[in-house]
C-alpha cells in the first residue's frame, strides 16, 4: 500500500491556506492553457505549416493525445516519487515544448512539439489530487472544486488569449508568451509548493499495471471515465470546430473569435458550485443534469448555425462549459473518495479516459465540418452526451435494483 505523508506541514489533515489553494488553481489553470492555444488558431497555424485542409485538427488532436499519454505513464509518478520536485520538472520540459512550437518550420516539428506540451502539462493532474491530499475529508470537494475552477478558467480564458495574441502578433508569440511565463510558474512552484512525499513499496512497472487493473477493479472509475470521456469528447469537437465556422460562415477575425471564445469563459462558474453539490451527496443527480445541459447545448448551437445568430451558438458555448466542468468535479470527487493511497493513479486513469475523448472529438471536427457542415457536427455532438445518459441509467437501475 501507498502512504502520502508531508513534510512541510505540520498538520497533514489541517486545510491548505487560502493562499496555497489560490497557487494550486492559478498553477493548473496556466498549465492547462497550453493544451488549448492551438484549438482556436487552427486556421492560421495549418496553411502556415502548409498542413492539409482534412487533417488541421491534428494541431489539438496530437496535444491531447500527448496528454493522456502523460496521465497514463507519467501521473501514477505521484504515487512514486516527491510531489514538488516531479510537477517543476514536467513545468521545465513544458518550457522547451513550447519553445520548439514557436519556431517551428514546418508542419512536421510542430506536431512533435504538440505532443510534448501535452505530455508534460499531464503535470496539472499531479496538482490537483496533490491538493486533494493536503485536505480533510469534510471539505475536499469545496478545495478540489476552487482548484478545478483555476483550472476550468485556464482552459476557457486561453482560446481567447491566443486568439488576441495571435490577431496582435501572430500566432508564434502565443507559445514564445507561454514558454516565459511556464518557466517563471516552475521557479514559483518550487518556492511555495510544500512537499508531499510518497511512501512506496511498488516499482514503476507494476505501479503503471496497476493503473490498468483499477478500469476492473473500481466500477465507479470506469463509470466516471465513461460519462466524462462522451462529455469531453463533445466538448473538443465543438470548440475546436467553432472557430472554423466563425472564420468561415460568420466572417470573424481571431480578434472576434477571441470576443466569442472569452463569452465560454463562463462556464467556469460552475466547477466550485459543482464542489459544494459534490460535498452535500448530490453528485449522481448533478451528473445527470450536467449531460442533460451537454445535450441540449448542441441542439441550440444546430438553431444557432442554421440562423446565422452569433447569439445562440455563444449560448450554447456557455451551457456546453458549463456542463462539461460540472460533471468532471462531479467524477472527480467520486474518485478522490475510493482509495486515497491509489489517488495519482485513480486520477491518471480517469483523465486519460476524459482526454481520449477528447483527441477523438478534436480529430472529428475537421471531417465532420467539411462533409456535412455544423448539422453534422451538432447530430455527432449530442450523440455522446446521449450516449453516457444511457449508459448512467443503465447504471442508476442496476443500484437500485441491488438496493
Amino acid at each position: 500500500m501507498l502512504q502520502c505523508t508531508t513534510i512541510d506541514r505540520a498538520d497533514p489533515r489541517a486545510a491548505p491556506s487560502a493562499g496555497l489553494v489560490t497557487l494550486f488553481a492559478a498553477a493548473t489553470g496556466a498549465i492547462a492553457a497550453n493544451l488549448y492555444y492551438s484549438q482556436p488558431l487552427v486556421g492560421l497555424i495549418a496553411p502556415a505549416l502548409h498542413l492539409p485542409k482534412p487533417a488541421a485538427s491534428l494541431l489539438v488532436t496530437l496535444t491531447q493525445l500527448g496528454y493522456a499519454t502523460g496521465l497514463l505513464f507519467l501521473v501514477p509518478l505521484g504515487d512514486l516519487l516527491e510531489n514538488r520536485t516531479l510537477i517543476v520538472r514536467l513545468v521545465g520540459a513544458t518550457v522547451v515544448a513550447l519553445a520548439a512550437a514557436a519556431v517551428s518550420s514546418g508542419w512536421a516539428m510542430f506536431l512533435g512539439a504538440a505532443l510534448l506540451i501535452g505530455i508534460s502539462s499531464s503535470a496539472v493532474q499531479i496538482l490537483v489530487p496533490m491538493a486533494a491530499s493536503l485536505t480533510p475529508d469534510a471539505v475536499r470537494g469545496r478545495v478540489v472544486g476552487n482548484v478545478m475552477g483555476g483550472l476550468v478558467f485556464g482552459i476557457l480564458l486561453a482560446r481567447p488569449f491566443a486568439s488576441l495574441i495571435a490577431y496582435a502578433a501572430g500566432w508564434r508569440a502565443v507559445f514564445g508568451l507561454s514558454a516565459v511565463g511556464m518557466a517563471g510558474l516552475a521557479l514559483l512552484l518550487r518556492a511555495r509548493l510544500p512537499r508531499l512525499t510518497p511512501k512506496a513499496d511498488h516499482s514503476y512497472v507494476s505501479l503503471i499495471a496497476s493503473l490498468f487493473v483499477l478500469y476492473v477493479t473500481e466500477p465507479t472509475l470506469r463509470r466516471r471515465a465513461a460519462y466524462q470521456c462522451a462529455a469531453f469528447g463533445a466538448f473538443s469537437l465543438y470548440w475546436t470546430a467553432v472557430p472554423l465556422l466563425l472564420a468561415s460562415e460568420f466572417h470573424y477575425t481571431q480578434r472576434g473569435i477571441a470576443v466569442f471564445a472569452l463569452v465560454g469563459a463562463a462556464g467556469a462558474l460552475s466547477a466550485p458550485l459543482a464542489g459544494r453539490l459534490a460535498d452535500s451527496g448530490h453528485g449522481r443527480l448533478g451528473s445527470a443534469v450536467s449531460l442533460m445541459l451537454i445535450l441540449a447545448s448542441f441542439a441550440l448551437s444546430a438553431l444557432g448555425a442554421a440562423a446565422h445568430n452569433v447569439v445562440l451558438l455563444a449560448l450554447a458555448g456557455v451551457a456546453l462549459d458549463f456542463g462539461v466542468q460540472a460533471n468532471n468535479v462531479f467524477g472527480q470527487r467520486a474518485i478522490y473518495a475510493l482509495a486515497p493511497e491509489l489517488r495519482a493513479r485513480l486520477n491518471g486513469a480517469y483523465m486519460a479516459a476524459f482526454f481520449l475523448g477528447g483527441a477523438a472529438g478534436s480529430a472529428m471536427a475537421s471531417p465532420l465540418l467539411l462533409r456535412g457542415g455544423w448539422p453534422l457536427v451538432a447530430i455527432v455532438g449530442a450523440v455522446l452526451p446521449a450516449l453516457a445518459l444511457t449508459y448512467f441509467g443503465i447504471n442508476e437501475l442496476r443500484r437500485r435494483h441491488r438496493v
